[in-house]
Formats: structure tokens, sequence, C-alpha cells
């Protein structure tokens, strides 16, 4: 069975699109971002819980205070990206619930009362939707590179609060020369998938 989506499309969105490690200087602009956020703000999160939040860093300084928060390899790619953005979680996502999921306004008492139990669901949930946005990066034409390679709690605690998990950065921008590393080998299908 063929897939339904456009081969380019395909293409542009799996099997050419690539981490981005260098970028030209060409600016991201606010409209290409809000374009990125209106498609990926479709996907789905349980209870449409929309956990993720973007920090866009774009001043100088607010730059300089990230790369010092990241890993050393992923400082010179963090520094020279046009766009970089930092993707958290909201661990008070439960306040917006009575918004988002109106036909069941009790949800945010009934299963998200606990500190923790919201914390789980934040992290899976703003994962989710951080998958989202690489593909929506992908889809405006732009290049994405996502890193963990950082210090979580410096980086809550120089851009963040107590009630933001961070969970990666995304570098964002056009490729530049030599962006690509060789693509590394993928599982096979018999690898992953099992029928019970």
């Amino acid at each position: 069975m063929s897939l339904v989506l456009d081969p380019a499309a395909q293409d542009l969105l799996f099997r050419e699109a690539r981490t981005a490690n260098t970028f030209t200087d060409k600016p991201v602009t606010d409209e290409q971002v809000q374009a990125i956020y209106d498609l990926v703000k479709y996907g789905p999160t349980a209870f449409n819980q929309s956990p993720l939040r973007i920090t866009l860093v774009r001043s100088p300084e607010a730059r300089e205070r990230l790369v010092a928060h990241m890993a050393e390899g992923n400082r010179p790619k963090t520094a020279a990206a046009p766009l970089v953005a930092i993707l958290s979680a909201d661990n008070e996502f439960h306040e917006e619930l009575p918004e988002l999921f109106p036909h069941f306004p009790a949800a945010k008492d009934a299963f998200f009362s606990e500190r923790p139990v919201r914390e789980g669901a934040a992290t899976l949930n703003a994962a989710l939707q951080a998958a989202y946005f690489i593909v929506g990066v992908r889809a405006a034409g732009l290049a994405a590179g996502p890193m963990t390679g950082l210090d979580f709690e410096g980086v809550r605690k120089e851009f963040l609060d107590d009630d933001h998990t961070p969970l990666m950065v995304v570098n964002i921008g056009r490729p530049g020369p030599d962006a690509w590393f060789p693509r590394s080998p993928r599982l096979a299908y018999d690898q992953v998938v099992t029928t019970v």
C-alpha cells in the first residue's frame, strides 16, 4: 500500500530531512515561526493538554547565555544558528484544560491535581509536540538541529521557572555548508514491528 502524501512531501519531511549542523545567516522570521506553530498545534496530545512551550532565543545577549549551558560540541552550532528555540514542558498545563478540554472541564482536578502526575504527563506530551515541531520546521522548508546535549538545570534557571521543564534546544534555519553528517542506519521493519 502506498502513502497518500505526495512523494516530494515525504522526502521533505522524512527521507531527505536531516539534523542540520551548520546554517546560513538568512534570518528565520516570526511569521515563519507562527506558520510552523499554526500547523503543528493540531497534533494530538492526551486530554488535548498541549503542554509544549517554546522560548525563542533571538538577542545576542540571550544567545550568549544559552551557549554557556550547551555541551561543548553543540556550542558553535547554537551560536551560529539564525534562530534557536528552547522547547519545554509546562507542568501547570492543567490550568488551561477547562478551555482546551471543554467537554470535560473536571479533568483538571480529576486527573491532574497532583504535581508528579502533571510532570509525567507534561513531559510525555510535550515531547510528542516537540516531534511535531521538528516536522513543522521541515514543512516550512527549514532545517532543524534538535539537541539534548545541554545543562538542563542551567537552562531552566536561566530561561524558565520552576513550573517548566526543558526538553531540548532546536537550532533552526537554512542548511549551510557541510550541514549533514552521513546518515546513520535505521532498524528494519521486522526489527521494530511485532504482531501478536
